[in-house]
């Protein structure tokens, strides 16, 4: 079986991104910047912005966090993002979810300028990957097709089955698959907890996703053997990290599958560094590129 690895991956993408960023702030005089709304104290939000502010330091991309206390008001935020709306140094705008209790995070995301929008949540953008037209794609989603597109694997013609209907993840990430762009053209199916027979589904799938949020519910008599599976699932469980899918036993059936930790989590991340990178050109006025790398 081979293993899809989003770790290595990221690591050449964020190389590439690197040249291209230094690139960019030599002929513009300045570097992308991309800001960061973290509100609360969650502390897996905590450790996702790290991560964030130190992939952006790495490839050159100026990153400015706002931390905010848990008591902050809907009204201290929007009026936050108005004024990061407004700053032509900021390129992308990423507000961490989940929020504190209270706050209405639809209500901010839709605050966001569809411009500066990395993270692809906006309603227009939405609706622009719904259209298959240009626009922020969502970074989970996006990782997910670049990996696969990295190591060859094309879903033109396959069977996808996306565990999952989530905004974030399983609905941007079957229209990917389902586009007549070059990453997509499969027929997809989205399962979801009142889904039927969902073992009989995805054992009919050439290429499993799974993005549940459930500690390996996908079991070794759920994959047809030969399948690529790749897991979205990140899961803290008393014997630490998993995935939503049972990593050794599918293993012996899958013909590729991403790990976890390792596998869709950097891609995660290297796809916002991306985003911003196209921010920045649109905000120049350059052809802001490929969906995904």
């Amino acid at each position: 079986m081979q293993i899809l690895d989003g770790k290595a991956t990221a690591a050449s993408i964020r190389a590439e991104l690197k040249e291209e960023t230094a690139a960019m702030a030599g002929r513009f005089g300045r570097k992308p910047g991309l800001a960061v709304i973290l509100a609360g104290e969650d502390p897996a939000s905590q450790v996702y912005v790290r991560n964030k502010e130190k992939a952006c330091a790495e490839v050159g991309i100026t990153s400015t966090a706002f931390r905010l206390p848990p008591e902050v008001s809907q009204t201290e935020l929007e009026e936050l993002i108005d004024s990061l709306n407004d700053n032509p140094d900021v390129d992308g705008i990423l507000l961490q979810l989940p929020l504190p209790k209270g706050l209405d995070s639809q209500r901010l995301l839709e605050r966001i300028s569809p411009a500066k929008d990395v993270d692809g949540f906006h309603p227009e953008n939405m609706g622009r990957l719904t259209l298959g037209l240009p626009g922020f794609r969502p970074c989970t989603p996006a990782g997910v097709i670049t990996l696969l597109n990295r190591y060859g694997i094309k879903a033109q013609g396959k069977k996808a089955v996306v565990l999952g209907r989530s905004n974030i993840v399983g609905k941007p990430l079957a229209l990917m698959l389902a586009s007549t762009a070059g990453y997509g053209n499969a027929t997809v199916t989205i399962c979801h907890s009142r889904t039927p027979n969902l073992q009989q589904e995805c054992l009919e799938a050439d290429i499993l996703l799974a993005a549940l949020g459930r500690p390996e519910m996908i079991t070794a008599d759920m994959v047809k053997p030969g399948a690529v599976v790749v897991d979205v699932g990140i899961n803290r469980t008393e014997k630490g990290l998993c995935g939503d899918c049972s990593f050794e036993a599918i293993s012996l059936r899958a013909s590729a599958m991403t790990p976890v930790p390792g596998g869709v989590g950097p891609m995660t991340i290297a796809m916002l560094l991306y985003n911003t990178l196209r921010a920045f050109k649109l905000h120049n006025g350059l052809d802001m590129g490929p969906d995904i790398l």
